[in-house]
């Protein structure tokens, strides 16, 4: 913030009214926001105040900025997430950074300090939990640790379960203008309020319950005298070890992070040292995707984006298998709770896709492993692998043949087109092919199944379910043409005859219905998507032509339901709608009610990726699943990668 005062000449040129301002900005990097404007004297003390008041927010993939004015000083946050899907060492760190600047803005000195506090809410599942803090020192850093004293590790599964084992830290380098202590939350705050200091911090653990009082653990640290226009920065770190993370059939495995730190203190020691690496690092991440995806489909779809990325990548755990193989586990959030779902990895996989491979196969090897082992031996994938955090076997009731094998075998192919290189479905070739036998059996005309939208419940002949199918076995001869297998041609055309049936049986004049034996029925095909972005040549342009323009008429203030027996929807098929136009002409119409969703939802979640396209009430929230809005960013690069290469 700069506030400056007008000469007298300029002063005498204003009028009582429609006065006329202009500002010049030079900006290098793009993703900026500028605002200006004029305020009387009177005016700019009243603003200021003794209150604090937000003005800015900005999400960005890996950062979220915050600008405050707190009185005659403006305070600007930033909380950084360092989760680089190509960089595994800070994609699977427990460390987050915290950044804080303070700027005078009245031309004046002031005397600032930054309190901090966070409570022990971070590791239980319920507050009448026992839990035990304590304060120390390591090699120059201080430490607030917190955790449960019983420490029942991996000793919970299920969904709207929190992990009540491992520690939370928060740490900061030692330094004379900065101190940590904790207490009870009203002494660690009046304390501060009353003297700009923090009570000392017992020097054994403390056990307590937060159902009595709240526990807080703060920091201070005392910025001095901070004058005009001169910023003052500083930053704090907070992480959490979760000892273990996930049992994979009877082996309790470490995080990624414990591959390379013997503790959490290292951990911390290198975030520290890393900090203005990791920084830069994020910034050009962000402004990577931001142009990556303001590219494909324009600014508010960039922004759509930004609001999923950490979203996405932060309801996974990244952890290396008993034999050092990669796993990147989803939770099932807001559902079931299970873990390594496959029709929630498939609605995730063009983020991980289009950014690095190697994690979208780590979505899906433990599924072939599962698979590949004997212990799960029916004909068609399976749903899960368990029940978060436990990954012992799939725990959900029922299955959903055709939906997973479906989406096994488009992700595989997806993978391979992304790498130019079939080896990965060559590996996995023999259960690729069961899974293809399976779906040209049953995927034409699917019986009563469950699809990825179980809350909807079963429903026979179900036209996305069956192009689903259609994709998938035409993702099959791909594969094979790019394994140069002599009977490659033979599945592209058993895709392409059921393709000519499917829009026979789906056919209901200016658009296609929801189940076969449902006339005057409808519902979105996202499923056809990977016709053009995997360039299958499958479906006729003319069905996804139809399709599209039926939708628009179709939408509500927030967005395209899925189907017309409900005026709900999810965010990611929607943008896959979208993505079928691809002249570009129809695709903002499609984003810009999602984007009003995802503004002006009542919901305090983040993005609900289930939800009512009338009110923008949301249903699901911190689902991995959002990853798939990437698809059309994914589509831009697979389109243009030889000139993006070059």
């Amino acid at each position: 913030l700069v506030v400056l005062e007008l000469d007298r000449e300029v002063m005498q040129l204003l009028k009582n009214e429609n006065n006329v301002i202009a500002a010049h900005c030079y900006n290098t990097r793009g993703a900026a926001y500028l605002d200006f404007g004029l305020f009387t004297e009177d005016e700019l003390n009243t603003f200021f105040g003794n209150n604090v008041n937000q003005v800015s927010v900005n999400v960005l993939p890996t950062q979220t900025y915050y600008s405050f004015y707190c009185g005659p000083v403006k305070l600007d946050l930033k909380f950084t997430s360092p989760l680089i899907l190509d960089n595994l060492d800070l994609l699977g760190s427990p460390i987050n950074y915290i950044t804080y600047t303070v700027t005078s803005t009245d031309n004046r000195p002031h005397d600032v300090q930054i309190f901090f506090s966070a409570t022990p809410e971070w590791v239980v599942n319920s507050l009448d939990q026992e839990i035990e803090t304590e304060y120390y020192q390591s090699d120059g850093f201080s430490f607030l640790k917190t955790g449960t004293k019983e420490q029942n590790i991996l000793g919970a599964a299920g969904d709207n379960i929190r992990i009540d084992w491992g520690y939370f830290y928060l740490g900061n380098k030692q330094t004379p203008n900065n101190w940590m202590s904790f207490g009870q939350k009203k002494e660690m705050r009046s304390s501060f309020v009353q003297s700009g200091v923090l009570p000392d911090a017992p020097k054994t653990k403390v056990a307590s319950r937060l159902d009595n009082e709240m526990v807080e653990l703060a920091f201070v640290e005392n910025l001095g005298a901070v004058g005009t226009h001169k910023k003052v920065e500083g930053h704090l770190l907070i992480g959490y070890d979760d000892i273990k993370s996930i049992q994979y059939f009877g082996t309790n495995l470490d995080p990624y992070w414990k591959n390379k730190h013997e503790n959490i203190e290292s951990a911390f020691a290198l975030a520290e040292k890393e900090y203005p690496k990791t920084m830069k690092l994020c910034e050009d991440w962000d402004y990577r995707i931001m142009e990556d995806s303001r590219t494909a489909g324009g600014q508010q779809y960039a922004e759509i984006c930004a609001m999923s990325y950490r979203q996405s990548i932060a309801a996974h755990k990244l952890v290396l298998g008993p034999k050092g193989q990669l796993f990147f586990f989803s939770k099932e959030n807001n559902s079931n709770g299970s873990i390594g779902t496959v029709d929630v990895t498939y609605p995730s996989i063009p983020l991980f896709l289009l950014y690095n491979t190697d994690i979208a196969k780590a979505m899906l090897e433990f599924i072939f492993e599962y698979c590949e082992s004997g212990k799960w031996n029916k004909p068609f994938a399976p749903h899960d692998i368990g029940t978060y955090p436990l990954a012992n076997g799939q725990t959900y009731i029922d299955d959903m043949p055709v939906e997973e094998s479906g989406n096994m075998v488009i992700m595989t192919a997806a993978i391979c087109k992304m790498e130019n290189s079939a080896n990965y479905a060559k590996k996995h070739w023999e259960i690729l092919t069961k899974w293809a036998e399976y779906l040209i059996k049953e995927g034409l005309d699917p019986k009563d199944q469950l699809c990825t939208e179980d809350f909807a419940g079963y429903m026979p002949h179900n036209t996305n379910l069956s192009a689903k199918a259609i994709m998938a076995i035409a993702c099959y001869g791909l594969m094979a043409e790019m394994l140069e297998m002599p009977n490659a041609g033979k599945y592209k055309q058993i895709a392409k005859n059921m393709m000519v049936e499917w829009e026979k049986l789906a056919n209901d004049g200016d658009h296609y219905r929801l189940a076969f034996d449902q006339p005057n029925t409808w519902s979105q095909k996202y499923n056809f998507v990977w016709e053009n972005v995997l360039n299958l040549n499958v479906v006729p342009q003319s069905v996804l032509g139809k399709e599209v323009e039926f939708y628009l008429k179709q939408q509500n203030e927030y967005g395209l339901p899925l189907d017309n027996r409900y005026s709900w929807s999810r965010v990611g098929e929607i943008i896959w709608c979208a993505t079928f136009d691809q002249t570009g002409k129809s695709f903002t119409d499609f984003v810009i009610p999602v984007w009003k969703f995802i503004n002006e939802t009542p919901t305090r979640v983040p993005i609900g990726d289930w939800y009512e396209t009338k009110n923008a009430q949301a249903y699901f929230g911190a689902r991995s699943v959002v990853g798939g809005v990437f698809i059309k960013s994914l589509d831009h690069y697979l389109k243009n990668r030889d000139s993006i290469s070059k």
